[in-house]
């Protein structure tokens, strides 16, 4: 089980929305590299349906770079429609990183992140092991 710390995008010190491009963008000059640390013949890569991740040229890079371990719209693995309460992701995980990230109220983008990064790096390869379990047994 893996996982990386986040990203945070920026352009000559402004923040930026995600599009297509930037996507990329940040898949080759950063989350690539680091697969050089890990079998990526095992690994499996999961996201949304979100139009920067889903623009053909963002799959193609994905496709090339997982192969049929990508679980996407428009990917070897279709993502389901509203999905939520099919993947631990979005049925625990980004609702739990969300309750911590504001439970002090950040008022600045850098205490935002710096929330965003502790939670993160306080998240063990326990506890996902045991949402994995528990998401498992409501397959049944």
């Amino acid at each position: 089980m893996g996982w990386w710390n986040p990203f945070f995008k920026n352009d000559e010190g402004h923040n930026v929305t995600v599009n297509g491009d930037r996507y990329r963008a940040m898949m080759t000059n950063f989350f690539i590299p680091e697969l050089n640390n890990h079998d990526a013949q095992e690994l499996w890569f999961q996201q949304d349906g979100e139009t920067c991740h889903t623009a053909r040229a963002s799959i193609d890079l994905l496709k090339d770079t997982f192969g049929d371990h990508l679980i996407s719209r428009f990917g070897p693995v279709n993502w389901p429609p509203r999905s939520c309460d099919l993947t631990p992701l979005d049925y625990f995980l980004w609702g739990y990183v969300k309750s911590l990230v504001y439970a002090d109220k950040p008022q600045t983008l850098d205490h935002l992140k710096d929330n965003i990064r502790r939670v993160i790096a306080d998240i063990r390869p326990q506890m996902l092991e045991k949402v994995i379990e528990n998401w498992t047994s409501r397959l049944d």
